[in-house]
């Protein structure tokens, strides 16, 4: 559904002839950017499935996430629903056939979330399976008659029980319920069957050769546990175990080859590495994992098969991407899509065409579905999802490189304000990815909370910068902050800030930040020790104290593992330095802090004591909005809105508004029923 503002301004441009282009994106474009999350392509290459996300409308539609809807483009881009409306669709996967697809969806009459299989040509939907409980993900068998099922056990009957009669009280890390993996027969009348594995499974894959799966196995269903401790395990398709790999740390895509006899996995090179990206095979029977780019200054993130002796893959290089081809031996790499096109982070190959699908993005335009034909040397276009952005005005985006202060050569993406006054210096917005371990591409860059093209209407710059940790120059790039939070890779913040002070762009004076986790950690080391350079900060979901998020937050080992490397009681000098708390006293910058109150890897805990140290410290404004229900980043369209409103309104107040005392907490959201009580 189309924004109501939107639709009184075409109104207006055609009642006046006036065709000209839309002057920038506003926050309620962005409200309903639409973006393509996945796309499988059929076996014959001829169509490609993929899901489509669909915001709800603030103020129009239940508040809530963005819908998720079933879709069918072939290869000429002519596109077609297929589950669509108030809708929530998952995992879609073609049949062997190439006739049918399956998804999960809980639909209409549905007490759990079931798997579905709908018509390529004409047909309804039809349950093919379903537990108990609702299925979290699923791996169909090579034959397409059966699939492997994961949900999370059933609470009994007596635990619900006791439940309706008041005892909801919950054990902190020890009431936690695995999850399962179960066969089905699809469209069978018998019931599935729970294969006996130790441990909480996290995904699964059924071998091309019918006969084994590969099923990831954590300990525990912990964050901690899932993130670090999930290990690669070859089943039986009746639970046998007949191999394993000890892989080390953090774990990515899985995919067997088309003859079943190796599997690709993307791995963690060790225990301390901090994200997955490289690219390994093992056998079938598991074993010893050969890494096929050894020394990849990128990280791969996506990996399918050509045939079985040859794979392809997606790899993170810098700010672009690349898509390539390796063989199962390591030997004869070859390029298919070099980098500085659209930055893709999808893959699906046909098996009998050859052809490739990718989801990808420019600075043009959000996610969409691309085709590369076997043989062709570019990929196509396939969807439009935003054919009003057509119409709009967008800013130059550029990718930008500087020296550190210690030399170290780093990149980042700057959008320019879409109108500039001759060579008059302008305010930025400096935009600061979490993890450490992620980095941003020269792609869409736009979103609810990275105001990018929203701020270049109002005459704003933004610079998004990939500091040393980042993710995408290779593993010894990302582990330069180990051992040295807030230090080094914040300082990198800054020189960027000054490279774009001394090309003469950047008005010194006039610089604010924002970042959500690891970025909003950044924000708040802005607003403290870095006070003197930042005019405003915008903190989301970020570290204040960097002891207590060890003990309060939902994944300690992960944090020492890829980050600290020790403990606060070993380190409490470290701890105490690396906490923007403990710099509170140094702040002048004007501070917006924001956060869900239900997020578990960083709690709202870390917020209140930011905001309660910058009040007491008295020093500068400081505002505290908490976002109920919400977790570790904004989900509903109403908190997302309202973000976007309050982000822009902060910096535009103190970097070209008047300053001094905060603008009003109160939101005027003009929303279509307020437009309609007060015509």
């Amino acid at each position: 559904m189309q924004r109501w503002i939107w639709s009184v301004l075409c109104a207006l441009c055609l009642a006046s002839g006036v065709a000209a282009a839309q002057a920038g994106l506003t926050v309620d474009d962005v409200a309903r950017t639409r973006m393509v999350t996945q796309a499988v392509v059929a076996p014959d290459g001829g169509e490609s499935a993929y899901l489509l996300s669909v915001p709800r409308a603030p103020g129009v539609d239940p508040d809530g996430p963005a819908y998720s809807e079933l879709h069918v483009v072939d290869r000429a881009g002519n596109s077609r629903g297929y589950v669509t409306g108030k809708v929530n669709v998952a995992g879609p996967q073609w049949l062997p056939d190439g006739r049918r697809i399956a998804y999960l969806s809980k639909r209409e009459g549905d007490a759990t979330r079931s798997l579905y299989s709908i018509p390529l040509h004409g047909g309804e939907s039809t349950q093919v399976a379903k537990l108990k409980v609702d299925i979290g993900s699923y791996s169909l068998s090579p034959d397409g008659r059966r699939a492997a099922l994961l949900a999370t056990r059933a609470e009994s009957d007596a635990r619900k029980a006791l439940r309706d009669k008041g005892f909801s009280q919950k054990v902190y890390e020890e009431d936690w319920r695995p999850v399962e993996l179960w066969i089905a027969e699809l469209g069978g009348s018998g019931e599935p069957r729970r294969l006996d594995i130790e441990g909480s499974v996290q995904a699964v894959q059924w071998s091309p050769a019918g006969d084994r799966l590969a099923v990831v196995v954590a300990p525990r269903q912990l964050t901690d546990d899932t993130m670090v401790d999930a290990r690669v395990r070859i089943y039986s398709t009746e639970g046998r175990e007949l191999g394993r790999v000890d892989n080390p740390g953090k774990l990515g895509d899985l995919a067997w080859s088309p003859d079943g006899a190796h599997l690709a996995i993307i791995s963690a090179a060790d225990v301390n590495d901090p994200r997955e990206g490289r690219l390994t095979v093992v056998g079938r029977d598991g074993g010893t994992q050969r890494d096929l780019l050894p020394g990849l200054e990128g990280h791969v993130w996506n990996v399918a098969w050509r045939d079985a002796t040859r794979l392809v893959f997606v790899s993170q290089e810098g700010v672009d991407s690349r898509v390539a081809e390796i063989g199962v031996d390591g030997s004869g790499q070859r390029t298919l899509l070099a980098a500085g096109g659209p930055v893709f982070s999808g893959l699906s190959v046909a098996g009998g065409s050859g052809d490739i699908v990718l989801v990808g993005s420019t600075p043009a335009h959000p996610s969409e579905v691309f085709q590369l034909a076997a043989g062709a040397g570019e990929a196509t276009r396939l969807t439009d999802s935003n054919p009003w952005l057509g119409d709009v005005r967008l800013a130059r985006q550029e990718v930008v490189r500087y020296a550190a202060r210690d030399g170290l050569e780093l990149e980042g993406i700057l959008v320019h304000p879409l109108e500039r006054r001759g060579n008059a210096r302008v305010p930025l917005i400096l935009v600061v990815h979490g993890g450490p371990e992620a980095h941003y591409s020269n792609g869409w860059l736009t979103a609810y909370a990275q105001p990018a093209q929203v701020a270049a209407a109002q005459g704003f710059a933004t610079f998004f910068p990939n500091y040393r940790a980042s993710t995408g120059r290779g593993v010894a790039f990302s582990k330069l902050d180990h051992g040295r939070p807030g230090m080094e890779e914040f300082d990198d913040l800054v020189d960027g800030v000054d490279h774009l002070v001394e090309s003469g762009l950047v008005d010194r004076d006039k610089v604010g930040i924002t970042g959500g986790s690891y970025g909003g950690y950044a924000s708040a080391w802005g607003a403290t020790y870095y006070s003197e350079r930042f005019a405003a900060s915008v903190m989301f979901v970020g570290i204040s104290d960097q002891a207590s998020l060890v003990t309060s937050g939902d994944i300690p080992r992960e944090q020492y593992l890829v980050h600290m490397q020790t403990w606060p009681w070993e380190s409490p000098e470290m701890y105490r330095q690396a906490s923007p708390i403990n710099h509170a006293q140094n702040s002048r910058t004007p501070t917006l802090i924001l956060h869900g109150e239900a997020d578990p890897r960083v709690p709202v805990t870390q917020s209140y004591m930011m905001y309660r140290y910058l009040q007491l410290a008295g020093q500068a404004p400081v505002r505290l909005v908490l976002y109920p229900g919400e977790g570790h980043g904004n989900s509903r369209a109403a908190s997302r809105y309202d973000y976007s409103l309050r982000l822009m309104q902060w910096m535009t107040h103190y970097l070209t508004g008047p300053g001094g005392e905060p603008p009003p907490y109160e939101i005027d959201y003009a929303l279509p029923a307020e437009a309609k009580a007060a015509k």
